[in-house]
């Protein structure tokens, strides 16, 4: 049997990289899937995949910094597939990178409201939903950006991915007793369209790779895995 038979999860950032594979993978393994982006026709395609490889998946796109979305996910979930087992809070963005003091607010307040506001939204409405279900399992992916290591012009994403880490450990404190475990990931380098923004150059690229052990980046369907 597959692991993940006749569970319910909705996967964010899902139309590229980690959230791209995480979907595939849940899928495979037997749950039904609500993935989310902002791009309508990736994740349309996504779902296409998806059905035609014999698993099930519904599309909502929109902005995982709004609570009205979070709210609407969680409740696509409910009305299509019958409830919650799984959340998977991937979405997110480097934003804007440089010095903090060259740093607009606007831009310092998109990146927080995209990678932590976010997940304080999504687990607003995520949690009930997997109580009524006697359990369930939220998932963040964070990062060692910010919590092993800092990276010049990373201010922004740095402080929301660590804050996704206390995060966890108070939200795991909560709804432990309700058979609801809360996991962050915290990928090192991977090789996806953000890890590439970043790793740009042979020469950044080949910094990122001597950070790991393996002397390379991991693969968006390893941590899927993690996952």
């Amino acid at each position: 049997m597959t692991i993940l038979a006749n569970k319910v999860a909705i996967v964010t950032g899902a139309s590229t990289g980690i959230g791209y594979a995480a979907a595939k993978l849940f899928a495979r393994e037997g749950a039904a899937v609500v993935v989310a982006a902002r791009r309508q026709q990736e994740l349309d395609d996504l779902v296409d995949l998806i059905n035609t490889e014999g698993g099930q998946a519904v599309a909502l796109a929109g902005d995982v910094g709004e609570e009205a979305f979070a709210k609407a996910l969680v409740d696509k979930a409910v009305s299509h597939f019958g409830g919650l087992d799984i959340a998977f809070n991937n979405a997110a963005i480097l934003g804007a990178m440089g010095p903090v003091p060259e740093m607009s607010q606007t831009d310092w307040n998109q990146v927080i409201a995209t990678n932590l506001t976010s997940a304080f939204l999504g687990a607003k409405y995520q949690l009930p939903a997997m109580a009524a279900r006697k359990g369930g399992s939220l998932i963040f992916t964070s990062t060692f950006v910010g919590y092993t290591a800092g990276m010049p012009g990373m201010a922004a994403y740095a402080a929301s991915k660590a804050g996704l880490i206390g995060l966890t450990q108070v939200l795991a404190s909560e709804h432990g007793p309700q058979n609801i475990r809360v996991n962050a990931l915290l990928p090192g380098g991977t090789d996806t369209p953000a890890g590439r923004e970043f790793a740009n150059t042979p020469e950044a690229l080949a910094f990122v790779h001597n950070l790991h052990a393996l002397k390379r980046m991991a693969t968006p369907d390893e941590i899927a895995q993690s996952a």
